[in-house]
C-alpha cells in the first residue's frame, strides 16, 4: 500500500483496509492463531473459494497478515500491526452481542 493513496480520514482508512464482511471475519479468526486455507474456509461459513483466496491476498498486499509455504501447506498468520486489530474486532463482537440483546428485549414489549 502506497502513502500517498490512503484517504486523508483515519476512519476512511481503516474502512479502506478492512471494510469488507470477509476481511473483519478472516482477522477475527486469525486472531485465534495461525490457519490453513482449509482452516479459514471452514470456519467463513459462506465464503467462496475464489473469494476467500482474493481476501486473503489483498490482506498479504496491505501487510495485514503473511502467508507462509512449508512444503504442502500454506499458513496464514497476522502481522504485528493484523494483532494491532485485536481492539477493533473485540469491539465489534460486543457491540454485535449487545445489539443482538437489544434486539431480544425490545421483541417482547
Amino acid at each position: 500500500m502506497n502513502y500517498k493513496d490512503l484517504p486523508k480520514n483515519p476512519v476512511a482508512v481503516t474502512i479502506k483496509m478492512i471494510g469488507c464482511k470477509w476481511k473483519i471475519l478472516i482477522i477475527a479468526e486469525l486472531l485465534n492463531g495461525t490457519r490453513r486455507f482449509s482452516e479459514i474456509k471452514k470456519a467463513l461459513k459462506g465464503v467462496t473459494q475464489k473469494v476467500l483466496s482474493s481476501k486473503l491476498k489483498e490482506l498479504e498486499q496491505d501487510e495485514i497478515l503473511v502467508r507462509e509455504e512449508t512444503g504442502t501447506k500454506v499458513e496464514y498468520t497476522l502481522t504485528d500491526i493484523g494483532y494491532s486489530l485485536r481492539p477493533v474486532i473485540l469491539s465489534l463482537y460486543d457491540w454485535g452481542k449487545d445489539y443482538k440483546k437489544y434486539v431480544k428485549l425490545t421483541e417482547k414489549i
